[in-house]
This record gives structure tokens, C-alpha cells and sequence, in this order.
């Protein structure tokens, strides 16, 4: 017998507080240019370049227009990314800015910095196209999978000489539309809606080292048609 739970209009979804929390990590406002990748939000610490030789700061990736220029030796803080150019913030010779410098000019922490900032967008991308759908995959963090599908119903860790094993159990639910009609305080109709949280499937993600190593369908079909997905692991920097 499937369990009904009432919801009103308002209603917060599994992992709906999850989720949020992790948007909140998000630390620009401002949308980078097309075919730009906003690297400041994605680093859960600064990456800094040292500038080389005088470096002219241009307003947009293009590097067209000239803003300023920066003198050797100058620390900057990465924050974008182009085919060509970082967008930094830091001091130039009139003064603070944020602008585009061309990346020859810059000297980087590490020689697979833009491959490796590159692979973490797009997996950044997938994840968080993940999360949208309320969706699971292989790869994931286990912080990840909270702001997808929030706190499990039930949690488990085992330790042995492999490392560090977590089985996450899952209640999936859909919720599903009910309209009713009254009246208005006019006496006229007005049409309102419920919605039925109805339990479809049970799950169970093991994740190895914080990293989803499987998951299993325990009740009904939670994963949908599609089956299991993945993503890649996380990718980890050193500097």
C-alpha cells in the first residue's frame, strides 16, 4: 500500500534545504561571457598567478581594449578563464581591478591548472544538472547526493583496511497533483490545488571514501528508465 502524506501549495522537496545550502557556495553574481568559465566559484580555495612581465588588463576576453597594466611580480587571484586569458582580480599599476590578462603573462601554481579547472567545470555542470533532477549518479560526493535527495532515512558506516564505507537509505517519493474547486467569499469557484507525496521506491547509495561506489534499486524502480548514471569523481588540485 503506497503511504499518501498531504502537501499543500507550498512544499519543500527532499533535499530542497541540501540543495540550497550548497547554491549558497556560489560566490559571483556576475554571469561570465560566453565561452568563459567563472573558475572563482568552483575552487573551495583562491588560486593565485604571479605576473611575469608587464601586463596590459583588458576589459572583456577579446583582449581589445587595455584598461591598466600590471607590474612583474604582481600576485593576483584567478577568477576566469578563456582559450587564451585568466580573469583576475589584483593591483595594477592605477589601481585595483578585475580584467583579463593574457596567460602568457602570468606565471601558474600548476602546468595542468586550465586541463584540470576545464574537467571541474564540466563535472560541475553534470553534477549540479543532477541535483536539479533530484537525480543520483555514480561519482558523486556524499555531500552531492544530500543536496540532491537530502538527508537519508537511514545511514550506516563501516571501516576496514580498504578505507571508509557509508550505505545512505532512501525513501523516494513523486508528488502528485490533486485539484479540487470551492468558492470565493463572493460565492464564485475557484480552483485549488494538493498534492498527494506518494512513496515509489526505496535506494541505497554506498559511497567508498565519500565517493558513490554504487547504488542500489531496493524497492520499485527510484533510478527511472535510464538506469544508473555517472559522473566523474572529484578532481583535486595540488597548490
Amino acid at each position: 500500500m503506497k503511504t499518501l502524506t498531504y502537501l499543500f501549495l507550498v512544499l519543500l522537496l527532499p533535499g530542497a534545504a541540501a540543495e540550497a545550502q550548497f547554491s549558497k557556495q556560489r560566490k559571483s553574481m556576475i554571469p561570465p561571457e560566453p565561452g568563459t568559465i567563472n573558475v572563482e566559484d568552483m575552487l573551495p580555495k583562491p588560486v593565485m598567478l604571479k605576473v611575469l612581465q608587464e601586463a596590459p588588463v583588458y576589459t572583456r576576453s577579446a583582449l581589445e581594449q587595455a584598461i591598466g597594466s600590471m607590474a612583474p611580480g604582481t600576485v593576483v587571484k584567478l577568477i576566469g578563464l578563456s582559450d587564451t586569458a585568466y580573469r583576475v582580480r589584483g593591483r595594477a599599476r592605477h589601481g585595483d581591478v578585475s580584467g583579463w590578462v593574457r596567460m602568457g603573462d602570468l606565471l601558474s601554481p600548476d602546468p595542468n591548472l586550465v586541463t584540470n579547472l576545464r574537467k571541474l567545470h564540466e563535472r560541475q555542470t553534470q553534477v549540479e544538472e543532477m541535483i536539479a533532477n533530484k537525480q543520483v549518479a555514480l561519482g558523486m560526493t556524499g555531500d552531492e547526493v544530500q543536496a540532491s535527495l537530502g538527508k537519508p532515512a537511514r545511514k550506516s558506516t563501516k571501516i576496514n583496511a580498504g578505507g571508509r564505507e557509508e550505505k545512505l537509505e532512501y525513501v523516494v517519493y513523486e508528488r502528485v497533483p490533486q485539484f479540487t474547486t470551492g468558492l470565493d467569499p463572493l460565492g464564485r469557484p475557484v480552483q485549488s490545488v494538493v498534492y498527494l507525496k506518494v512513496e515509489t521506491g526505496n535506494m541505497a547509495v554506498t559511497l567508498k571514501d565519500n565517493v558513490v561506489d554504487s547504488i542500489e534499486e531496493t524497492k520499485g524502480n527510484p533510478l527511472g528508465s535510464g538506469g544508473v548514471k555517472i559522473v566523474p569523481g572529484p578532481i583535486f588540485f595540488n597548490w
